[in-house]
């Protein structure tokens, strides 16, 4: 894999809590050399690991108190072999008693252009009772303070 990209051009929108490189890979790209549209939800998988895993003070993903209730991508711009996108994540306002979602962009980071944008649904679920729970205190004044308006990103 190669070093990391230089930084996406400064007209690209301000950088998210948790930033992450994906470079392209022949295994991510279907006949017609465009990025397998079902790649973006593994990274949305890491980005999300990436940033809530740190909220608990953990570094275990077997750690993690949340579930998964709805994911989707929307695919604005084809990425070929060999791209190098930067994947940021940031949480949603506003933020419910239980769940909470999270948002993603990527961006090809040659040329600015955001690629796709991604939103997941996450509830947070004690595993011991099998049901859900609250969002504890501590993580909901981190998410609080990182959320942004998810309008201007293309959701409602």
């Amino acid at each position: 894999m190669p070093a990391a990209p230089p930084p996406p051009p400064s007209s690209s929108p301000a950088p998210w809590p948790r930033q992450r490189w994906f470079y392209i890979t022949y295994h991510d790209v279907d006949a017609l050399n465009h990025l397998n549209h079902a790649v973006y939800f593994p990274h949305m998988e890491t980005l999300r690991c990436d940033y809530y895993l740190p909220l608990l003070g953990a570094s275990d993903p077997r750690d993690l108190d949340i579930i998964l209730a709805e994911a989707s991508c929307r695919y604005l711009a084809p990425v070929a072999y060999g791209q190098q996108l930067l994947g940021e994540v940031t949480p949603a306002k506003p933020l419910g008693r239980t769940s909470f979602s999270l948002l993603y962009r990527f961006t090809d980071v040659a040329t600015g252009t955001v690629t796709a944008r991604g939103r997941t649904v996450i509830v947070c679920y004690d595993y011991a009772r099998s049901s859900k729970k609250e969002i504890s205190p501590s993580v909901r004044a981190a998410l609080e303070r990182d959320a942004v308006d998810p309008r201007p990103e293309g959701w409602s």
